[in-house]
């Protein structure tokens, strides 16, 4: 499963926020990951913000990345769109018990 947590971020609290499922189907990362974007930003109603080499660095690594104002074309009304790849869990603590 490929999660992918979209946050808006206004004043320092999130205001919106969703997490885009869906299953893997041998799909690359990449392909995945513009799936997620699209979604969150449909979903909030947001254009889509360019992806610079800032957000590369950032996904690769901490698995999230910041939008801000310089990221879209449209004037935006929240400080950033912060998205976070949620890898999936390989134990569980459940699981141990």
């Amino acid at each position: 499963m490929f999660r992918l947590w979209g946050k808006i971020i206004q004043k320092n609290n999130i205001v919106q926020n969703y997490v885009f499922e869906i299953n893997k189907n041998d799909q690359s990362f990449d392909v995945l990951l513009a799936k997620g974007m699209e979604d969150l930003c449909n979903r909030f109603d947001i254009s889509n913000p360019m992806w610079l080499s800032d957000n590369t660095i950032d996904m690769n690594r901490i698995n999230k990345t910041k939008f801000k104002a310089q990221h879209f074309i449209e004037e935006i009304e929240f400080d950033y769109f912060e998205i976070e790849y949620l890898p999936e869990r390989e134990n569980n603590f459940h699981d141990k018990m």
